[in-house]
């Protein structure tokens, strides 16, 4: 080759380097912000249809990306959800089918509620050779950052164990054991001055996280511990509430009997309320920097629940209705969840009543930033991106939720089989089913296992095909089971819970409310 020719193909070669790296620098991966709340119902937000809430930059996330109307969480309680969009598996299959810390088992008859089953037991981590989510994220270039609840296994599995690189304030706990303001009693998040409030405190360390950062693919997990009980608020906001409650009309009652519980049917708890805006303000702090730094054009902004919104148990603070039930409960009120994706090349404004569900966020995300799944990964789940980006449709495939369990919140034993339009509830008490038509009845207020029983037959062997496959457990029979002491215990929750609940609901609408510690120690009105 003569020199000329050397010369020509070497700045050919430059060149094209040169071009490459100019490429990637103009078009690098999209970072992903994925943000999580905790207990956050499906119509806890003005955009999925409430008026009493004010929600304006959650629901900025659903105008500026998609929003899916059928979009699922995996449990309807949090320890298995959350481990679910970690792994991309339905509860079954990863075993934590019960929030880590719950009783299985004997143990559950210290809890004095005399039922017929003994809850299965559980797994109480993640598997260690699992690759998660934010393994699969490192492995592809990014920085790993998370913030807030995490309750998905004790020491050796916080989330510096399973993929992130830097964890702020995630640990064994899961609900903010000191309240929503500082001093927070969390061993991985240190106070700063008495007062600060939680949610917004995790919000700033997300922010300095995106500054330091921004010029490195990262992948930040915002996991709010909000809303979860026990509810706060400042008086500032409780009083913004309780005067819209009372424009709005406060309701001669609040409840209604449930199974095991008294469940809420209104939408007027002015610290709750207080609670959810306090949660979008802070999401608001992290969408503005987002803006400001630039980076709101190349990042991936993902949010939703972890389950339904808590209409009995814990602080039986909101209503899910026109959806039935709430948290830990096998209805959509427990698993229907704000889902919303925004997302470089996704229009703005769209949604899509496709059904979906957590375990579809793993495949979702390496696809979108270019990589693949990892070797060995076995997934429950689908990339969204033919959705987000083609506006295609996908098969129906197999939904399957997996909760041997009581809790606390009056949800039974069950697992659900949803497929196409139609969901079917098997009940581990009595051996008996439910069919819903959702798209048609959307409250499963109209049970059709009886006319349709051919397809309830077929859709319950199914179900029990795919938890076979996966290895699940079942309650047991209690041997000790008395229905006296059962039915006792319930006349306790009728002629005693439900009047308290009536009665504490009036008292946070009431005008001279105070709950007589300075509103929880909050410094100032945020």
């Amino acid at each position: 080759m003569n020199t000329l020719s050397t010369l020509l193909t070497t700045s050919c070669f430059v060149f094209l380097s040169f071009c490459v790296l100019s490429c990637q620098k103009q078009n690098p991966p999209p970072n992903v912000l994925f943000i999580l709340a905790d207990d956050l119902g499906y119509h806890d937000l003005s955009i999925t249809g409430s008026d009493y809430y004010e929600t304006p930059h959650i629901d900025r996330i659903a105008r500026e990306g998609m929003q899916f109307t059928q979009g699922y969480a995996a449990c309807q309680v949090c320890s298995p959800s959350r481990a679910s969009i970690m792994l991309g598996q339905f509860t079954a299959r990863h075993g934590i089918t019960d929030w880590i810390g719950a009783r299985a088992d004997t143990a559950w008859r210290e809890k004095g509620r005399y039922n017929q089953l003994l809850p299965a037991d559980y797994n109480r981590a993640m598997p260690k050779a699992a690759t998660t989510l934010a393994e699969a994220m490192q492995m592809n270039g990014y920085t790993t950052f998370f913030a807030g609840k995490w309750h998905l296994g004790e020491e050796d599995n916080a989330p510096e164990d399973h993929g992130f690189d830097i964890n702020i304030g995630g640990y064994s706990s899961g609900s903010p054991k000191g309240g929503f303001y500082s001093p927070w009693q969390n061993p991985k998040l240190t106070d700063k001055k008495a007062g600060e409030n939680l949610s917004m405190r995790l919000a700033h360390e997300t922010v300095d996280f995106l500054k330091t950062h921004q010029d490195s693919s990262f992948f930040a997990f915002l996991s709010f511990y909000a809303v979860h009980g026990p509810i706060q608020t400042t008086q500032k906001k409780w009083s913004k509430y309780r005067d819209k409650a009372e424009a709005q009309g406060i309701a001669d009652s609040g409840y209604e009997m449930g199974h095991f519980l008294p469940i809420r049917q209104t939408q007027d708890n002015p610290v709750y309320a207080g609670l959810v805006e306090t949660m979008d303000d802070a999401v608001g702090v992290v969408l503005k920097a987002l803006d400001a730094l630039g980076l709101a054009e190349n990042t991936i902004v993902i949010f939703t629940s972890d389950n339904g919104g808590v209409a009995a148990g814990d602080d039986f603070s909101t209503t899910n209705l026109p959806l039935r039930g709430g948290k830990g409960y096998q209805y959509e009120g427990g698993i229907r969840e704000p889902f919303f994706i925004k997302a470089p090349g996704v229009k703005a404004g769209q949604t899509c009543a496709t059904p979906v569900i957590a375990t579809d966020f793993y495949p979702t995300i390496l696809e979108m930033i270019g990589a693949a799944i990892p070797e060995a990964t076995q997934l429950d789940a689908i990339s969204l991106v033919p959705l987000l980006k083609e506006n295609k449709t996908v098969a129906d495939r197999p939904f399957i939720w997996h909760y041997p369990h009581y809790g606390n919140q009056g949800g039974q034993p069950s697992s659900i089989l949803r497929l196409g339009d139609w969901k079917l509830i098997y009940y581990y008490e009595d051996e008996s089913v439910e069919l819903f038509d959702l798209v048609n009845d959307p409250s499963e207020q109209n049970d059709l296992s009886a006319q349709e029983m051919t397809r309830a037959t077929q859709m319950r062997d199914q179900l029990f095909v795919q938890l076979e496959s996966m290895n699940a457990r079942y309650p047991k029979r209690d041997p000790l089971y008395d229905p006296a002491l059962e039915a006792r215990y319930l006349d306790t929750i009728i002629n005693e819970k439900l009047p308290s609940l009536e009665a504490r609901r009036l008292q946070f609408l009431s005008k001279d409310f105070d709950p007589g510690n300075k509103w929880w120690g909050s410094a100032v009105e945020d």
